[in-house]
């Protein structure tokens, strides 16, 4: 069955968040227990919703935390966000091709359209589904099954592409073709464990996969 449809994981993967994430983590992190924790510790936080990561920190003060985290977020939003290379020239061929393109991603609904604006991708998505957006996120398959549906697609027509586990047992749940990132801050070894139909050493290597003329 031919690839028509793309789902993209957005922190990551589509754009290198990981800094800004990482600074807002501990910016919050340092005012709740100054020094407990590592960049280590925050990264096993990066794929899970806000919301879940600091309950799991401190459930009484969580909403506080996330206060913090996204104060921060936004003040140095435009300023530690970087383009991956090859992921611009990507989405637009495949956008050219005709292949029917997604972000699911756990970001909430403002900060995640905010990325595609500032990163220039906003125009090629015709689905973007959010933290916002659905009752259960990744790894479940709801996310999926929703952009899915807004995009006319069928799961064996589609696949899921992004940085975490929690992108390739999402796609796994809802039945696509998975593929992992190299570039992943999890390390590829770690993301290779779950065993995605492909890994994407760069991203144009996906146009190959799906098919997209690259001339």
């Amino acid at each position: 069955m031919t690839i028509n449809t793309v789902l993209f994981d957005f922190d990551g993967t589509l754009v290198n968040t990981n800094e800004l994430i990482i600074a807002s983590f501990q910016h919050a992190l340092d005012s709740y227990a100054p020094g407990r924790y590592t960049r280590e510790d925050i990264v096993g936080y990066i794929g899970l919703p806000l919301t879940e990561s600091f309950r799991t920190i401190d459930p009484d003060r969580a909403e506080e935390l996330i206060d913090m985290y996204q104060k921060h977020n936004l003040a140095h939003h435009d300023e530690l966000i970087e383009e991956y290379e090859g992921v611009a020239e990507t989405i637009q061929k495949l956008h050219e091709q005709g292949v029917k393109l997604g972000v699911v991603t756990t970001k909430r609904k403002h900060t995640a359209r905010l990325g595609l604006e500032v990163s220039g991708l906003m125009p090629y998505f015709s689905s973007v589904i959010t933290f916002n957006d659905v009752d259960k996120v990744k790894p479940d398959a709801e996310p999926l099954d929703k952009a899915i549906k807004e995009l006319g697609s069928r799961p064996e027509e589609t696949m899921m592409v992004g940085d975490s586990q929690y992108d390739i047992l999402g796609g796994k749940n809802a039945g696509v073709k998975t593929a992992g990132v190299a570039w992943t801050i999890k390390g590829e070894d770690y993301l290779c464990s779950f065993e995605p139909d492909i890994m994407l050493k760069k991203m144009p290597d996906l146009l190959d996969y799906v098919g997209v003329k690259t001339r």
